[in-house]
């Protein structure tokens, strides 16, 4: 059963990035701050003290079942 929020395509692709970038963070400002802030509102990022966003836990485990199309260990 389908039970999580739907991610936009662009909100899609921001967490993806916050992926890439690891631990250095996303910037706050750019043109996908809209979307990491969504993510943040959804519990899947956090903006730091530094500016920064980065992914949380349960990002990364969204990252693995809805991007890279891995099964959910639950």
């Amino acid at each position: 059963m389908w039970n999580e929020p739907y991610l936009e395509t662009c909100c899609r692709s921001a967490l993806h990035r916050l992926t890439l970038v690891g631990a250095i963070g996303r910037p706050d400002g750019l043109k996908d701050g809209p979307c990491l802030e969504r993510l943040q509102g959804l519990g899947l990022a956090r903006l730091r003290s530094d500016g920064r966003f980065e992914i949380t836990d349960a990002g990364t485990e969204r990252h693995g079942t809805e991007i890279l199309k891995r099964r959910s260990a639950a």
